[in-house]
């Protein structure tokens, strides 16, 4: 009868050194994070000096928003602004308070946003940065509400706003009350750009839903980040619902340049030179 062992090599005991495969050393996994795309490895340390960006194919990893803080606000000007204003269960959703507690253990943020003023290449600004890891991002009344107190306030001082949207869209647990935070929100966008203050909206991967059908799509100068998902139903869901394959590269930031829903694609590594040159040609417009 035949065994498994039959064909194996036997081992040596000149060649055993004694080491086991628990005793050979392994690299922790936060030393080196694998690209999702070209599956290349990268030193985190590096990985994050080149903005979180592989420097292999120029794949954008989803960063926090106390990361865009960093890569995007002159050190030391940002000035957070409604730090304590959070969400609750306006409509008793069941288990609503557990996510929620989850969320911001996981994201260390007490909000899927964070707002407040400071400095780009020297030009003020204020600014909201959505946070990915607290609940995709979504948007209910605490985020509606952080995001129209922004734009109230800049319209006030006559301030430029930048804003890095992410979001899976409107949060379900708070019903209707996070639907409303889609008008709430464009009306004061609109109430800003009426006041002559300019608007640049920043679409990171992914912008969807409700924020992307709200303030998102409602910028003065709209820029992506490369191969972003922006749209407002996802791509599997537009598909099972027409029942029709999609074209490649649907609701990207490259197919949407070319419909013309985006003005410019900018690499995370450009974008804060870029910002800079739009708000100093925004206030030397404003001055003339």
């Amino acid at each position: 009868m035949l065994t498994r062992n039959l064909f194996r090599r036997p081992r040596i005991k000149l060649e055993d050194t004694g080491e086991t495969q628990a005793q050979r050393p392994e690299i922790p996994e936060e030393l080196y994070t694998a690209c999702p795309v070209c599956k290349a490895m990268s030193a985190a340390d590096e990985l994050r000096k080149n903005a979180s960006v592989c420097p292999k194919c120029g794949h954008h990893f989803r960063i926090s928003a106390r990361r865009r803080v960093e890569l995007f606000c002159d050190e030391g000007t940002f000035d957070e602004m409604w730090t304590t204003l959070h969400g609750e269960n306006p409509i008793g959703f069941p288990d609503y308070e557990k996510k929620l507690a989850h969320a911001r253990e996981q994201s260390g943020e007490v909000e899927a946003v964070v707002t407040g003023e400071c400095m780009i290449g020297g030009e003020p600004a204020c600014v909201f940065f959505m946070e990915p890891s607290f609940m995709m991002a979504s948007m209910g009344t605490a985020v509606g509400e952080k995001i129209t107190r922004l734009f109230e306030h800049a319209r006030e001082k006559s301030l430029p706003v930048v804003g890095f949207c992410a979001s899976g869209g409107a949060r379900m647990q708070e019903g209707i009350l996070s639907l409303m935070q889609m008008a709430k929100t464009t009306g004061a966008v609109k109430r800003h750009s009426d006041a002559g203050n300019l608007f640049i909206a920043v679409l990171t991967d992914p912008t969807t839903g409700g924020v992307d059908a709200s303030f998102a799509m409602e910028g003065d100068i709209t820029i992506a980040e490369p191969n972003a998902l922006i749209g407002f139903a996802g791509p599997r869901v537009i598909e099972q619902t027409i029942r029709q394959k999609l074209a490649p590269g649907f609701q990207r930031s490259e197919f949407l340049l070319e419909k013309g829903f985006v003005d410019m694609i900018s690499d995370r590594r450009e974008l804060k030179e870029r910002l800079t040159a739009l708000l100093r040609l925004h206030r030397k417009g404003a001055e003339a």
